[in-house]
């Protein structure tokens, strides 16, 4: 059994609850021509890839670890046309992750996600590992629109892990 999945997990949700919170005060600033033009990322714009966070966190993956389920929603989709609106969910989405991940039993960690993909197929996969994975992704696109910001000229917020470990406020109210 892996002891100690849990406190690594709760660490990386409040990590990512703490990068969503910077990341969104920084691209407030961003005049809405920039917010929304192509400035060569994936999702073409930071308000598409806001929304891809918005899908893939929060709307596809909490669903699948929480109640095992796959909604229908379009990975590519602006799901959330509202700068304000989207800001939210995104906040509110990502202070979702550490309860949920304090609710599982210690030997879940080393189980299955198991969940029913939008077509209606059944799915396994690995439970710790899948969760990694959709904290990597987030921390990815997180990262390229700070990229993004910088390019633009606007101020870019520090999102480093280890700035992050070493901020003792940030730890407790992330």
């Amino acid at each position: 059994m892996n002891r100690g999945w849990a406190a690594h997990f709760d660490l990386l949700a409040r990590y990512n609850a703490w990068a969503t919170d910077r990341l969104l005060g920084a691209v407030q600033a961003v005049p809405d021509a920039d917010y929304r033009r192509d400035t060569g990322l994936f999702f073409h714009s930071i308000h598409g890839t806001l929304n891809h966070l918005l899908v893939g966190e929060h709307l596809l993956w909490f669903v699948r670890f929480a109640e095992g389920a796959s909604p229908r929603v379009a990975l590519d989709a602006e799901v959330e046309p509202d700068r304000a609106r989207l800001d939210a969910r995104l906040r509110e989405g990502a202070a979702r992750w550490a309860p949920l991940i304090a609710a599982f039993a210690e030997d879940r960690w080393d189980g299955t996600l198991d969940y029913t993909t939008m077509r209606g197929t059944p799915a396994s996969l690995p439970f710790a590992a899948t969760l990694a994975h959709v904290f990597n992704h987030g921390t990815h696109h997180r990262g390229q629109i700070t990229a993004v910001l910088t390019a633009l000229g606007h101020a870019s917020p520090e999102l480093d892990l280890v700035y992050f470990l070493q901020a003792p406020q940030a730890q407790a109210t992330p």
